[in-house]
């Protein structure tokens, strides 16, 4: 898959239009189509505006990293690194003693991708959720 094929993709998986990407990345519409038709290579720096307005990595972008494709909107800066911290660990994965194929690698990577994702909304959720310390009833004390 080339790059103006996975900017468009996750473009119209999120729902945007080519004009306001076009809007964002401070461009006219048919330069940023160039882009998407990949008659025209992005700027570094429009690469990284790209990944971010799409919620993704520019290494996603480049067909780099496929671990990274879907990113979701709620997560911070901070998550980001926490998930990249994750993956960088290029350790030998393995399976019962014996080493697993890139492919399986992958598969497993996908997994927990999805549950890293998770994970973090369900903590993010829970903090909001929980009553927070009440001071007032010291004070009464």
């Amino acid at each position: 898959m080339s790059l103006g094929s996975r900017i468009k993709q996750l473009r119209t998986e999120r729902g945007l239009t080519q004009q306001e990407i076009a809007a964002k990345l401070e461009m006219g519409r048919s330069n940023f189509g160039h882009i998407e038709n990949d008659r025209v290579t992005p700027t570094s720096e429009d690469l990284q505006k790209l990944a971010d307005i799409l919620t993704t990595t520019t290494d996603y972008l480049l067909g780099r990293d496929h671990s990274m494709a879907t990113i979701p909107e709620w997560a911070t800066y901070k998550d980001k690194r926490d998930f990249k911290k994750l993956l960088e660990d290029d350790g030998e994965v393995m399976f019962d003693g014996v080493p697993m194929s890139p492919t399986d690698r992958q598969r497993v990577m996908d997994v927990l991708t999805g549950l890293f994702w998770e994970a973090k909304q369900m903590n993010k959720h829970k903090k909001k959720t929980e009553p927070q310390d009440s001071r007032s009833d010291d004070a009464e004390r």
